[in-house]
């Protein structure tokens, strides 16, 4: 079990958004040449996020997409669900059917419990995390950044 392209891709666009917000709509085009993901995906995935009201998109010249809600009031979970991720580690997509079709016999896969406990630790994590966290983690990371590099920069202008 693994978060495919979809959900990673949607959670990526998601946090550049979150970052760009502040300076007006960000366009699709943006995101998609800074994280090099497919215009027509992200014109996909924005369009499920605007249905669950995560993003509203601004018509017209200067036009974009901004945050629909605050970012500390969206979660990861919101948004891998909104683009219809599959949030599931067992056999039998949570049906209970794991070994066919017939339920008469009550049997699940040997396992079916612990992929199960794994779906809830799963979305209690995932619901855990705001796009908020994930924007101050960039945020940090860019600056840190930036102090390396005056840093460097530092020194190689008084080593020579």
């Amino acid at each position: 079990m693994r978060l495919t392209t979809k959900g990673r891709f949607a959670v990526t666009a998601m946090i550049d958004l979150a970052l760009r917000q502040d300076k007006g709509p960000v366009t699709l085009a943006g995101i998609s040449q800074r994280q090099d993901i497919s215009l027509s995906y992200l014109e996909q995935l924005f369009g499920k996020l605007r249905r669950h009201e995560i993003v509203e998109s601004v018509r017209g010249p200067g036009g974009g997409y901004n945050l629909a809600r605050k970012a500390q009031n969206v979660t990861v979970a919101d948004i891998i669900i909104a683009v219809d991720e599959p949030l599931d580690a067992t056999q039998c997509g949570g049906k209970g059917n794991c070994h066919g079709s017939d339920l008469s016999n009550g049997l699940h896969c040997m396992t079916h419990d612990l992929w199960a406990t794994l779906n809830a630790k799963m979305v209690d994590y995932l619901d855990s995390v705001s796009l908020q966290d994930l924007v101050n983690q960039q945020k940090q990371k860019i600056s840190e950044n930036q102090v390396i590099v005056v840093h460097q920069s530092h020194v190689n202008h008084t080593a020579s």
